[in-house]
């Protein structure tokens, strides 16, 4: 028996990888084996909210000013509407058209949207119309 060799053959599986070991499978299963677990929870993660304390805050606390966002005027929803009714298209359609959401096309003729210029080139060369955020021009 020359030829064989009878060394022992350990076989082991890899450790698990840092986003395996974080599995909820994985943390109970190091539970029940008694092994140590560490849960930390990190400030404000997951969360759209952010604190801000110190200079901002106050700056913020002592503005006197009404501060929004510039919305589409009044001219321009009626531009955009006009336009669209005259080329007999749905607001669905016109969207397809300039590959937005129906949403978009939605929030500009209600008026509520936030001018993109992007946007608004788009709608202009759908429509065949000059659109700008200040009003309209003839094209």
């Amino acid at each position: 028996m020359q030829g064989q060799d009878w060394d022992p053959v350990i076989i082991r599986k890899k450790a698990p990888t840092a986003g395996q070991a974080q599995t909820a499978q994985a943390v109970n299963q190091a539970r029940r084996a008694g092994g140590e677990v560490e849960t930390v929870k990190k400030f404000s993660a997951g969360k759209n909210a952010a604190t801000s304390a110190g200079k901002d805050a106050a700056k913020l606390d002592r503005e006197t000013e009404e501060l929004q966002h510039e919305r589409v005027p009044f001219e321009l929803k009626k531009t955009i509407q006009n336009a669209r009714l005259a080329k007999k298209m749905t607001q669905a359609e016109l969207a397809q058209g300039i590959n937005e959401k129906p949403q978009i096309i939605q929030e500009y003729e209600s008026g509520k949207a936030i001018p993109n210029p992007q946007v608004l080139s788009k709608l202009s060369r759908n429509l065949g119309v000059q659109l700008s955020a200040k009003g309209k021009k003839p094209k």
